[in-house]
């Protein structure tokens, strides 16, 4: 069966033991009964769980050949989970969801579908509404969309998910990307091949909480920015000939009211207001520098975007350097 897949799912996991079973079971339905398809392979990555998800995942792999696992070290975080889904999956086609069923896995096989007919390299997914989140979320997601679209050289879906599915020629080019840090919504449009958009309905989250918080898609977005555009270093650079614009204007509107009235300007509050607003300025300008200089620093350092605990797969690891045509050399990998 290993080396005959139709169709690899992964599922990057963070402590869903409420929902891992109740999802198992849903696949599996929709693969074996829906689709009528045994050539597959379900791919759970536990990010890093601190509840009973890798005991769930020991468990489906004992009693179904179809699973598959494999356990982080310690919370690496879903970009690395994705990244390590599509590193050691085989499937002719690769689907990426979540485990919270929030992406309905009978979406699958419309994916197939489309996929299979051999006209796209990719499905991708956008939901319908966003009846899950507040209207400041949704506010805020579209606004994000909106701006990294006028920034970067790429265009991304309002209300794009991580629900897809790819063919071999997209996943071997995704996987050619192996920047450390990651924003992957932005990866999937950078690459760019045949895409078919599918709009479909999310489901309501069936147990738990979301993982992720305001700070946390906040941080999200920066790292989008800061990956897929230099115009945050050009705005710093225009800001600053702004700065020098207004002081010049700011001296000589000075030097001509005192020849005009003999009235020197105000001293102490000007300078103050201006030390505040050029000082305010500065920072800023060098905290762009700095959250650039930052991700060079962890890029420079090359370090493993994750390290293994356990597998169901008892080979030794390894990871390839991926051309869009799907060559590349081996390396060993640390477990």
């Amino acid at each position: 069966m290993e080396e005959d897949i139709k169709i690899s799912i992964i599922v990057p996991c963070y402590n869903e033991e409420d929902v891992l079973s109740e999802f198992y079971a849903a696949v599996k339905d929709v693969m074996e009964n829906r689709m009528k398809l045994d050539e597959y392979e379900v791919f759970f990555v536990n990010d890093g769980s601190t509840d009973a998800t890798g005991t769930l995942l020991r468990g489906f792999h004992e009693k179904d050949i179809h699973v598959q696992y494999l356990s982080f070290s310690r919370n690496f975080g879903k970009e690395s989970a994705m990244y390590a889904g599509l590193l050691y999956t085989k499937g002719d086609y690769t689907v990426i969801m979540d485990a919270d069923l929030q992406h309905p896995p009978e979406v699958i096989s419309d994916m197939y579908r489309e996929i299979s007919s051999g006209q796209y390299d990719m499905i991708a997914t956008r939901r319908k509404n966003r009846k899950t989140d507040t209207k400041m979320r949704a506010s805020l997601s579209h606004m994000f969309y909106g701006f990294m679209n006028r920034i970067s050289g790429i265009n991304m879906e309002n209300d794009a998910m991580d629900f897809r599915m790819f063919n071999q020629k997209a996943k071997n080019a995704i996987l050619s990307i192996t920047e450390y840090n990651r924003f992957s919504k932005g990866i999937f449009e950078w690459i760019g091949f045949r895409t078919q958009w599918l709009e479909i309905e999310i489901n309501d989250r069936r147990a738990g909480k979301s993982k992720w918080s305001f700070r946390g898609l906040f941080a999200y977005s920066l790292e989008g920015c800061i990956a897929f555009s230099t115009l945050p270093l050009s705005l710093a650079s225009i800001m600053g000939c702004l700065c020098c614009f207004a002081g010049f204007a700011m001296i000589i509107a000075m030097v001509v009211q005192a020849l005009a009235t003999g009235v020197e300007g105000s001293g102490y509050a000007t300078i103050v207001c201006m030390i505040l607003l050029m000082g305010g300025i500065q920072l800023f300008c060098v905290g762009i520098l700095g959250q650039y200089l930052a991700k060079t620093y962890l890029e420079s350092k090359n370090r493993p975007k994750f390290l293994v605990q356990e597998t169901s797969k008892e080979i030794v690891m390894e990871r390839r350097a991926f051309s869009s045509d799907g060559t590349g050399q081996n390396q060993s990998y640390i477990r």
